[in-house]
């Protein structure tokens, strides 16, 4: 199990800072999941492909294929305000 000092030094390098109240309860849930990975350490996963996801995903992401743009007109018909040249979108300058 992990002590009082472990928790306080990993508190300090992770600029916690912790009441008195939470540090016996963080050293508890900190060792319950070094104990799990101490379990998946033990685990033979010889020949298991790694992965991402727990869940296979597909179909996430659409093929990229070039298609038309919106008209610029289109664009900037909703804007609330457009470039002196009707080119870009107008954005006030920041104050200084």
């Amino acid at each position: 199990m992990i002590d009082r000092d472990e928790v306080l030094h990993v508190a300090r390098l992770a600029r916690l800072r912790l009441r008195e109240d939470e540090i016996e309860p963080l050293a508890q849930e900190l060792s319950a999941i070094l104990d799990h990975i101490a379990h998946i350490g033990e685990l033979d996963l010889e020949g298991v492909e790694p992965t991402t996801h727990v869940v296979e995903v597909t179909g996430a992401l659409r093929a990229d294929e070039p298609w038309e743009s919106l008209p610029r007109e289109v664009a900037l018909s909703q804007a609330p305000r457009v470039s002196d040249d009707g080119k870009g979108f107008s954005v006030p300058s920041p104050q200084a």
